[in-house]
């Protein structure tokens, strides 16, 4: 059973070791505690997928990934349903108080397009960053990674149990 359990551990090992440099989101790790979701994002150039810990409550909107500096590489949060007591969408505002870690900021319409990326968005900031029209999501990914992508206004989002508009 123990020459099992190190065979598993070296298995395991040779996996994270190996890394991705792609956009699945299979390697990187994630809080164990958290919920996740899988988001699919459809760019120009691809297919882009994150796997991402969930926001639904209002608890859990207002704290976001503040004081998180261990954002995966194709990690973030889905702020989803935006606002978390639901209705129709509405415009947001977010900001980078006790945010240590840059973040792209992905505002997300009911039809599931982007209407706006925030890019970079600067860390422990207390400026307010605007959605500009009614969203229904929000998408927080590491900072540069929609740049990286190729990620792009009017890009399509998806993920399980969005309801389709």
């Amino acid at each position: 059973m123990r020459v099992r359990w190190v065979t598993l551990l070296a298995v395991a090992a040779l996996g994270v070791a190996s890394g991705c440099s792609g956009t699945t989101a299979a390697s990187d790790p994630v809080e164990a505690s958290a919920q996740t979701v899988t988001v699919t994002i459809k760019s120009a150039n691809g297919q882009h997928t994150f796997l991402v810990e969930t926001a639904r409550t209002k608890d859990e909107q207002e704290r976001g990934l503040m004081f998180r500096t261990d954002i995966p590489q194709n990690g973030g949060m889905l702020f989803a349903p935006y606002p978390a007591e639901g209705g129709p969408p509405r415009e947001a505002n977010f900001w980078m108080k006790n945010t240590p870690s840059p973040l792209d900021i992905i505002f997300i319409r009911a039809d599931g397009t982007i209407a706006r990326i925030a890019e970079n968005t600067a860390p422990q900031s207390e400026t307010q960053i605007p959605s500009g029209e009614p969203v229904s999501a929000v998408l927080e990914l590491r900072g540069g990674r929609a740049l990286d992508l190729g990620i792009a206004e009017g890009d399509h989002v998806a993920w399980a149990g969005r309801k389709s508009q």
